[in-house]
């Protein structure tokens, strides 16, 4: 099945109040998905990111596109700032290695774990709380999204990725914790035309493709 399309129509399939997962790390975000999506007239995103400083947030933000956040950082976006002292309860910020356990979570339908990360700090408030072995845990619960934005390196027809850098960073994992999954890739080869030992995220969690520049 080929799951090349256009911007516009991978981007038709988000809805007003979707929850977004955008896959990257510092400068490997899906940055054409990310400016298709300015363009749509959808709103009232969660959107749920490493980090929310990057210019393009920023831009979403701008454009009260986004109602809620769920990062693990904050500085370099004035608009999520100013969010977080309006509303605190619109931004839910996460240790970042909370973040991506709750990601793979949700991605293996495992919908809760345990970790003393955040024990002692605000990160604990209105949290069940276990002892284990003498050591205070919190209970996470997983994170799962309706769409999924992430970039590869490499993509083909199907959907079988191969991711470079940091784009490994969450992405990877993202796609099979949402619903559906748009990739932007750099290049676009036929099946086949990516070793099998290099696919970092395989086609039944990729439900569209978008080639950069197109």
């Amino acid at each position: 099945m080929n799951k090349q399309k256009s911007l516009k129509d991978a981007l038709s399939h988000i809805k007003n109040g979707d929850t977004v997962m955008v896959g990257g790390f510092g400068a490997s975000y899906p940055f054409m998905l990310l400016e298709g999506l300015l363009a749509t007239d959808v709103g009232e995103l969660t959107i749920i990111a490493n980090s929310m400083g990057h210019e393009a947030f920023v831009t979403l933000m701008e454009a009260g596109k986004v109602s809620s956040v769920i990062t693990t950082f904050l500085k370099g976006n004035p608009v999520v700032l100013k969010m977080y002292a309006d509303n605190p309860d619109s931004v839910t910020i996460i240790p970042q290695g909370t973040f991506a356990e709750r990601i793979r979570a949700g991605g293996a339908g495992i919908p809760g774990f345990y970790t003393p990360v955040g024990v002692g700090t605000f990160v604990e408030e209105k949290k069940e709380k276990r002892t284990f072995a003498d050591k205070d845990c919190l209970l996470e619960t997983a994170l799962k999204a309706d769409v999924a934005l992430i970039h590869a390196s490499v993509a083909d027809k199907w959907g079988n990725c191969l991711m470079r850098g940091t784009t490994k960073n969450f992405g990877a994992m993202m796609p099979a914790a949402a619903d559906y999954t748009i990739v932007e890739a750099e290049e676009i080869v036929p099946v086949g035309g990516i070793d099998p030992e290099l696919v970092t995220v395989p086609h039944i969690h990729v439900d569209a493709i978008v080639k950069v520049g197109e």
